[in-house]
Parts: C-alpha cells; structure tokens; sequence
C-alpha cells in the first residue's frame, strides 16, 4: 500500500529496505550491540513507542470507540492474501476474524464494539485474486470482486452489504455508528458512496473523473476527509480512462480533500503533486493526519505529515528512510498508531506501531 487501499492495496510496504538495514547496523555497532531505537530524534510528537507485530505485511490498523482493541489486515510470506486480525492494543490475544478466503480489506469496529466491518473477494472464491498487471507501470487493482460485510466482533454472523458490480471496499464508519461512507466503482468511475449501517439509502458523494477515495469521518460526523487523484490534463484523463477499464489506477499523485458529510463545500487541502493518502481526522476536529512522499514525490520514502483541517500549518511527523503510513488516533488524541518498515526482521516488513502522542 487502505489500500486506503492499498487500501488500501499499497505494494509500496514492500519497498527497499537493504540501506536502513545498513544504517541501523551502523547505530547498533556505535552503541556497542544495543537494539537500534524505534524513533527519532526529530520525531518529537511520538513518545513511547512500542512495536505490536513482528514480521509480514501488516497494515491498516484502527482502533476500536474505546480504545481497547486494534482491527487490522495483515499477511505472511507470497502467494498469502491480507485476512483481517483484532489484538488488543498492546499486541496481545491476535486472531483472524474475517473468513481466511479471498483477499480482504479496509477493516473497522462499529462503535458499539459489537460487529466489525471489512470487503472482501471471498464470494468470488476462495483463492487470492492476481497481482496487478504491472506491464504499464505501477498501479492498483481496483478488484471488481471486492464487496462490503459485516460481521460480529468474533467473525460470525457475515452478512454482505453491497451486491453490485465493480469494487465497493475503502468503508470506514461514523462515531455515531449510523453511517458507512466508502469507495464504489458501480458507476464505472471511483467515487465516494454513503449508506446506512445496515447497507440501505446509498448516497454519491463525489463525481469527477478520476479516483476519490479512503473516506474517515470526521468525529462530529460533519465532515469527510479523503484522498484524490484528477486527470489534469488530456494525456493524464486519456491514461486514466484506458486503466480503468481494467479496473486500475495510477497513484503517483494523490492530493488530500475535505468536504461537509452530504458531498457538497469540497475543497483540496495539499496541492503538492506527491502520493498523499489515508487522512484522517484529529479528535479536536481541527487537524489532519496523512502519509505522503512530498519530500520527494518521485521516490518511495513515505512519512506523516499534520495539517490544519483549513490546509494551512503543514508538519512533517515522522522522518524514517522509509514507509511510515495509515496513522490513526485514539479517541482522545492521546495514542497515535500506524505502519511502518522501521526495524523489520527482513526486507520489506512492515509492521505496526504505537505511541503516545506529543502535542
């Protein structure tokens, strides 16, 4: 990558890793064998910090309304699909709660604690769907086979919400628990859906050529933050029409908007031409989070970054070589969690973290 998608299907956790090793080996000799640390000096918001997961790829991670459990994706070794998983929120008591068929993605708790929201490709069958066609450079696959379901805290009880063609997933819920804003591409374009909780009352939010998606409520539930990509040109909207048609999409620039809960008042909040993606709200309502590659948008190296939710006091959070992404706070602002490709056991991991956050 949440997903969102990497969405919430972000192949870019995969990215190099064979310099930060070096370098944390370097630190390590210096310190005369000591573990290297898990933040930075110039990460002066994070206090804390404490590593939850060990190893593959995991990603995603939201917190339940009260603060006790983390729901995530997460897979191990090739040819596996990310599957869903609930801990607790110091890493303990991990287990599966989606059905372990299909690829699944973009998992959240209703805020009664009760079910669990997450899409899907298991009603497709029970095999992982193929990687991306890779041949027109990189790209994500909007898989087709991707449909909303919810389920009880356990993982039983699946009940389908969408049953449309094309991919519905990127669905995160209110703080109320009444609605389900998400990511559909039932008109042929992506665009940002509403409906009720229980999948009734669907509403379009957005409709502009290009992809809009990776909605969060913010936490009065006036607001939508989400992330952006419009053709700006004829060559970019000829581009984007001819992938689509295969349900893909070219994510090297993605800006990050806002806009009031019912689709109208949109305004672009980044205008930096870089990958910016999953946003999301601070519980004062005032800031947003976000991961970018802004510092050099043509490169792989991927931070967070705070701004105001009027698009002004831009601020670099972390300062990694590498992935740091799908931040979250927790209800009170106090925690912050994320993924990151700091201090994997081998190439390409990316595990999740969790600090107290620093104002």
């Amino acid at each position: 990558m949440k997903n969102r998608v990497l969405f919430c299907i972000l192949a870019c956790v995969l990215m190099g890793w064979g310099g930060v090793q070096l370098k944390m080996a370097a630190q390590q000799a210096a310190a005369g064998g000591a573990a290297p640390s898990l933040v930075l000096p110039e990460e002066k918001h994070l206090q804390n910090v404490r590593q939850l997961t060990f190893g593959g790829q995991n990603a995603e991670a939201y917190f339940s309304k009260d603060d006790k459990q983390l729901i995530f994706q997460a897979h191990e070794g090739e040819g596996t699909c990310d599957q869903i998983y609930i801990m607790d929120m110091d890493g303990k008591n991990k287990r599966r709660v989606s059905t372990g068929k299909g690829r699944t993605t973009c998992a959240y708790i209703f805020p009664n604690g009760k079910r669990i929201l997450y899409s899907s490709t298991h009603a497709a069958g029970p095999e992982c769907p193929p990687p991306p066609d890779y041949s027109k450079g990189y790209v994500w696959k909007l898989y087709p086979e991707f449909d909303i379901y919810t389920a009880k805290i356990d993982g039983s009880d699946v009940k389908r919400l969408t049953d449309t063609p094309g991919y519905d997933a990127e669905a995160t819920i209110s703080r109320d628990g009444k609605k389900i804003v998400f990511t559909s591409l039932r008109s042929g374009d992506p665009e940002i859906y509403v409906m009720d909780a229980n999948g009734k009352n669907v509403k379009q939010l957005t409709n502009e050529p290009g992809y809009d998606g990776g909605p969060f409520y913010s936490p009065d539930g006036k607001k939508i933050v989400y992330r952006a990509a419009h053709p700006e040109t004829p060559a970019e909207l000829a581009d984007y029409k001819e992938l689509i048609k295969t349900s893909q999409l070219r994510p090297t620039r993605l800006e990050i908007f806002v806009m009031d809960a019912d689709g109208s008042n949109k305004r672009q909040l980044t205008k930096a031409g870089a990958a910016s993606f999953a946003p999301f709200f601070h519980p004062d309502g005032k800031r947003i989070i976000f991961a970018s590659n802004l510092e050099n948008p043509r490169g792989r190296n991927f931070d967070l970054y705070l701004i105001n939710a009027d698009g002004t006091g831009l601020e670099r959070v972390t300062y990694h070589p590498e992935f740091d992404s799908f931040p979250m706070w927790s209800s009170g602002g106090k925690k912050l969690v994320w993924a990151s490709n700091r201090n994997g056991k081998k190439r390409g991991d990316t595990n999740l973290f969790i600090a107290d956050w620093e104002d």
